[in-house]
């Protein structure tokens, strides 16, 4: 047995094809029985895990990653990101749901090159892995043209992550995108035989028109294996009559995500369930855009596996311990106020640490029809792995309940090591063969863009949307017939 600890990213060998060990950390296998390793180690070879367990034997050369005193767990999976816009990161802080689709759906969105989605796809697919989150759906809905989409699948190929395109157009109907000859040839061209490095979805929502016109892309779906991602049950745009018609015409399936779901009626929930579709919750963008009450709590009663997403940069943070940190409070907030509400007091917490740290790994490879190859540490799996370590952070110790640690202490600080099917892309907190001057170059060109499309005076504005002066009574959505003032759906 020879090992070798080298620490210098520059170095040609720490591509894929060279095996590495991570030696005597706390090791969370995500794994059915949730084992908890300490001191353990874990060997890569090739593409995937050979060994996890005690003083594992290795191959000659093999690099040796001191995992001590931290946590090794699966990378993390992201369900649900707009990837298209980070770079307007922080752009939209104080946006409500309502500005969001003003300004993408109705004004500025369609002022986006295909240049300007590349560069906001590469700048979050390499956000995504420094933070430890190794599969990324790129929930895509910004390809006015094929030429966007092209712009999109060439970023995330530049980054060595591991991504989902979800094919989407909120500037058309999707009855009108995916049944062109243009959206086959592209699927053709740039989806498949890439294996489960470039996974596909059809990214469009279901308004509850009882004409139900989304038929159509449902039917280019079905025929072509496509899976489905649709935001449902969001506050004023859709509802539980799209819920109703995708059930009633046969289109939920066990592959449908459900992104945030959390308006819905219990009897949507039990469609969901029935169909064994799962819900992507985004936490921080429910919380605060206001789609609804984030729904763990819904979802939970009804056994709808859930996976966790965090939505877009343009408001909110880009990893997913700050998903797992929300979720865990949202649900537990839900849970005491409920009690109180009725003069009890909750002793246990139902939903716990482990909970939602298995959403953030497990539950989105089997969202995502990837659980027999990422999710867990298991001999024969991909490799896709995360170290938490920082010698450096006094957040780092004691470390007593890792799923706590994980879930409450760590940060994207703390990512020490990230490998992406058995190759290192980040080691001792910097990444690994990723050309961040060049993303910051294409990204500062998007901005120079927007700015001159929008103007100085719009651009300003648009970061700082005015506070009514009174009470807003109507609902701004331009899409749905709800009023208001009498708290009812007209007709």
């Amino acid at each position: 047995m020879s090992t070798t600890t080298t620490h210098d990213t520059s170095r040609g060998d720490l591509g894929p094809g060279r095996p590495v060990v991570f030696r005597k950390g706390t090791v969370l296998t995500m794994g059915d029985r949730h084992d908890i390793l300490r001191d353990a180690d874990v060997l890569v070879v090739g593409e995937r895990i050979a060994a996890v367990g005690h003083g594992l034997e290795v191959p000659e050369g093999t690099l040796e990653i001191d995992a001590a005193g931290g946590i090794v767990m699966p990378g993390m999976i992201d369900t649900h990101r707009h990837m298209w816009q980070t770079a307007m990161r922080g752009y939209g802080a104080d946006w409500t749901l309502t500005q969001y689709f003003v300004w993408y759906y109705l004004e500025w969105g369609k002022v986006f090159r295909p240049e300007d989605v590349h560069a906001g796809n590469l700048l979050a697919a390499i956000e995504a892995l420094d933070a430890g989150v190794t599969t990324t759906v790129d929930w895509s809905h910004g390809l006015q043209t094929v030429d966007h989409a092209d712009a999109a699948v060439d970023a995330l190929e530049a980054v060595p992550g591991r991504f989902v395109l979800a094919y989407g157009n909120i500037q058309q109907g999707p009855w009108a995108w995916s049944t062109t000859p243009e959206f086959r040839d592209f699927v053709g061209r740039r989806i498949h035989g890439r294996g489960d490095m470039l996974g596909f979805q059809m990214a469009f929502d279901v308004t509850g028109d009882p004409e139900f016109p989304e038929r159509a892309a449902f039917e280019v779906a079905r025929e072509l294996g496509i899976p489905v991602t649709t935001h449902a049950g969001v506050w004023g745009a859709t509802n539980d009559d799209g819920i109703r018609l995708m059930h009633e015409n046969g289109f939920m399936t066990p592959e449908t995500v459900y992104v945030h779901a959390a308006t819905l009626s219990p009897d949507s929930y039990h469609r969901i369930a029935a169909t064994g579709g799962s819900v992507s919750v985004s936490t921080e963008s429910e919380q605060s855009a206001g789609q609804g009450y984030p729904p763990t709590w819904r979802l939970r009663r009804h056994d709808i596996p859930v996976s966790l997403s965090m939505d877009t940069s343009v408001w909110w943070s880009g990893d997913l311990f700050s998903a797992m940190r929300t979720t865990l409070g949202a649900d537990r907030s839900r849970e005491h106020f409920e009690a109180h509400g009725k003069q009890e007091t909750i002793t246990h917490a139902h939903l716990r640490a482990e909970h939602v740290v298995d959403w953030a790994t497990r539950g989105g490879s089997r969202a995502l029809g990837l659980d027999g190859a990422v999710g867990s540490l298991e001999v024969g799996k991909k490799a896709d792995i995360v170290l938490i370590k920082n010698d450096h952070s006094p957040v780092m110790f004691p470390l007593f309940n890792p799923y706590g640690h994980v879930a409450f202490q760590a940060q994207r600080g703390d990512v020490h090591t990230v490998v992406v099917n058995g190759r290192i892309v980040k080691l001792d907190h910097r990444l690994v063969g990723i050309d961040l001057a060049a993303a910051r170059r294409s990204v500062e060109s998007t901005v120079e863009h927007l700015v001159g499309a929008l103007g100085e005076e719009a651009w300003a504005k648009g970061m700082n949307p005015d506070v009514p002066e009174t009470k807003v009574f109507d609902n701004p959505y331009t899409y749905t017939d709800w009023d208001a003032r009498g708290a009812q759906w007209k007709g």
